[in-house]
């Protein structure tokens, strides 16, 4: 994928990323945290233009949690609320057993995707998530066994590094996918020249979606549209519109970047349109 995906007009897939595993209300009240709250915000955010919703589920107190039974009651309110999005689990954690970052993989249906962390992070003063490469290639297997599509995501330049493994190590359905995320700490310091080196350094053939936390979301979002790319957008990564003001919902970031994507004449992909880009097997 490059600028002459752009110059092609080739559909651009928007992910929203509704819910997240860390900040909660408190950070904002337009955050949705119930099965209910989210298969609304999901409907929402596929009437903007979303085509897949990354999922993550939370306990009634608002707590996150990798509990199947959680998720399946999330999956159904989505299919309740929504038409025909995407549903993409999140098998990311910290401080979590290997076991239960399986768990979301484990719902009837099983989602179409599901996100893979592709290397260690660390998290807060004393937290690292450690995703061994046994963790990632056992979430991968089952993902393989399930239907999946894995959703890898590169939070730094070790980790692309790890995509070149997990490649020598199974064999990945083309086209393969993989999300490169921008922000502080581990992750990939959030500047247009790293953004240009990391879709460079991708496997040839890859199709690459892009994500900036915080006040990075929309300037990385409309480089990835620029470039050929895919874009994550959502209150997981980024609560506010701009500065001092809150998002009010998921739909609302979806619908600003689907502009930006109008704007620069690229067509924004409908969920059929994904999966055909994707090559998910419902496609």
């Amino acid at each position: 994928m490059s600028y002459d995906s752009f110059l092609a007009g080739d559909p651009v897939i928007v992910t929203a990323a509704l819910t997240g595993g860390v900040h909660g209300k408190e950070a904002t009240p337009n955050l949705p945290e119930t099965p209910e709250e989210i298969g609304r915000a999901a409907a929402a955010a596929e009437r903007a233009g979303a085509a897949v919703v990354h999922l993550h589920a939370r306990r009634p107190n608002g707590e996150r949690t990798f509990d199947t039974e959680r998720f399946q009651a999330i999956d159904d309110a989505v299919r309740r609320h929504a038409d025909d999005v995407i549903i993409q689990h999140s098998t990311g954690g910290t401080a979590a057993p290997d076991a239960d970052r399986h768990q979301p993989l484990r719902t009837d249906p099983a989602p179409e995707m599901a996100s893979l962390d592709m290397g260690p992070l660390n998290r807060y003063a004393h937290l690292t998530s450690e995703n061994t490469r046994g963790l990632v290639d056992s979430l991968y297997d089952e993902m393989h066994e399930r239907g999946i599509k894995p959703e890898l995501e590169v939070f730094n330049d070790g980790h692309r590094n790890e995509v070149f493994g997990l490649l020598d190590r199974r064999d990945l359905a083309d086209p393969v996918y993989a999300t490169l995320i921008f922000g502080p700490g581990t992750l990939t310091r959030p500047t247009p020249r790293n953004f240009l080196t990391a879709i460079d350094d991708l496997p040839e053939g890859a199709t690459f979606n892009t994500l900036g936390f915080g006040r990075h979301q929309l300037p990385f979002a409309t480089m990835g549209i620029l470039f050929g790319g895919h874009v994550r957008v959502g209150l997981e990564d980024n609560v506010y519109y701009r500065r001092g003001e809150l998002a009010a919902s998921n739909a609302q970031l979806v619908e600003r970047v689907v502009r930006v994507a109008n704007e620069l004449g690229r067509p924004v992909a409908t969920p059929a349109e994904a999966r055909e880009i994707l090559g998910l097997r419902g496609a």
